[in-house]
């Protein structure tokens, strides 16, 4: 069985002991909120993820792509929400899914489109702007009910996500994200049924706003997704602790620079991306936080007067201070432990934002805490088959 040590770098690395541990506490939120979970699968894209994330749920499940659709009916999911807005040129490709007996709900803000879904007979999610400003009408809107005229018996219900929460400073702000993103999808469920249009699923949630609102009465289900994998971004919200971020980048030390107190890795941009999300909380995480092969913090010796054995190791912290295409530049608070480090080494990087960082990944390989291999997890990426 291959370890850490043997497999080709730079590799993503999924520890599925934290992946379990952030989908049954997500799970326990949604018993807890009285709420179907409907997990979003468009940060790990992966079905066997999908088979930890809806154990002991309904079934349902999110996606961003036609793409990942198709690949997660293929593997048994067929209640399907693609919660990205509809365009008329994916028609044929949604129907044909549709036909196989996906059932599959897409989503769309503007009447023009909503007359054609409904005339596809397509199931049709209404989107609602929260507060976020990035799509959706306005729950109080005259266009939320034209929308719904438009759709008559093809309306699904209404679909709201408070992304904005993902700037807030503190947990009570989350918390009056999760508010109004409640408010916004039951004013618009309760606007389309007083009208006379019928209207089933409410439909809320972001990472952020699952794990810290307090009630989400009158919404039917919510639709988190980065919790399963974690970043240092979600740490930065207190989603959840950074001993519960199941996914890291396994790299190689390739550049030794004691003068500079630096290191280079192979993991640069295209490893481990370019956002920048977590620095809003911490302003030394560059493009990820750097710890040795087992995930822990590195650790140097280093010399206390008085001390009878004339020093004690010092956990660093290290990060990723500039990254090219296959360069990451690492330095840290104190001296690295060069004596340890060489050419060859193999460290640990915890990304910002993991939806980026793993798209560039073809799947997972799987730890169980340790450092041997116990599976390898694909995933499904890009938006469909190459027409070259």
């Amino acid at each position: 069985m291959a370890t850490l040590h043997d497999i080709s770098t730079p590799a993503l690395v999924l520890d599925s002991t934290r992946l379990l541990a952030n989908c049954q506490f997500m799970a326990g939120r949604a018993a807890q909120l009285g709420i179907r979970l409907r997990p979003h699968m468009k940060t790990a894209k992966s079905a066997d993820v999908a088979r930890v994330a809806t154990a002991g749920q309904f079934g349902g499940i999110t996606v961003s792509t036609l793409a990942e659709a198709e690949y997660f009916f293929s593997h048994g999911y067929e209640d399907i929400t693609l919660a990205v807005g509809f365009l008329p040129e994916r028609l044929p490709r949604a129907l044909a899914l549709a036909r196989l007996g996906a059932k599959l709900k897409v989503i769309t803000d503007n009447v023009p489109v909503a007359r054609l879904l409904a005339d596809a007979g397509l199931a049709v999610l209404i989107e609602i702007d929260c507060g976020d400003h990035r799509a959706g009408v306005d729950p109080g809107g005259d266009e939320l009910l034209a929308i719904g005229r438009e759709l008559r018996g093809a309306l699904a219900g209404v679909l709201t996500h408070g992304g904005h929460s993902y700037r807030c400073p503190n947990m009570e702000e989350i918390k009056a994200v999760a508010r109004a993103e409640r408010d916004a999808a039951v004013q618009a469920a309760d606007r389309l049924r007083d009208a006379g249009i019928w209207c089933e699923t409410v439909s809320i949630g972001s990472t952020p706003t699952c794990t810290h609102a307090e009630d989400f009465a009158g919404c039917t289900e919510m639709r988190p997704g980065v919790y399963m994998l974690g970043d240092l971004d979600q740490v930065g919200l207190e989603s959840l602790p950074l001993d519960r971020v199941a996914c890291t980048v396994l790299t190689s030390v390739i550049g030794v620079y004691p003068a500079q107190n630096k290191l280079i890795v192979d993991a640069g941009g295209l490893a481990l991306s370019k956002d920048t999300s977590a620095q809003r909380h911490e302003q030394h995480i560059g493009y990820g936080v750097v710890c040795d092969i087992d995930n822990k913090p590195i650790r140097r010796a280093v010399m206390v007067e008085g001390a009878a054995t004339g020093s004690v190791t010092k956990p660093l912290h290290a990060w990723v201070f500039a990254a090219s295409q296959e360069h990451g530049q690492v330095t840290s608070d104190d001296p690295l432990p060069f004596e340890k480090i060489t050419v060859g080494t193999r460290l640990r990087i915890t990304p910002n934002h993991i939806c980026m960082t793993a798209a560039a990944h073809p799947g997972y390989y799987v730890v169980e805490g340790g450092r041997q291999v116990v599976g390898q997890w694909g995933r499904i990426n890009g938006w469909g088959a190459f027409q070259g």
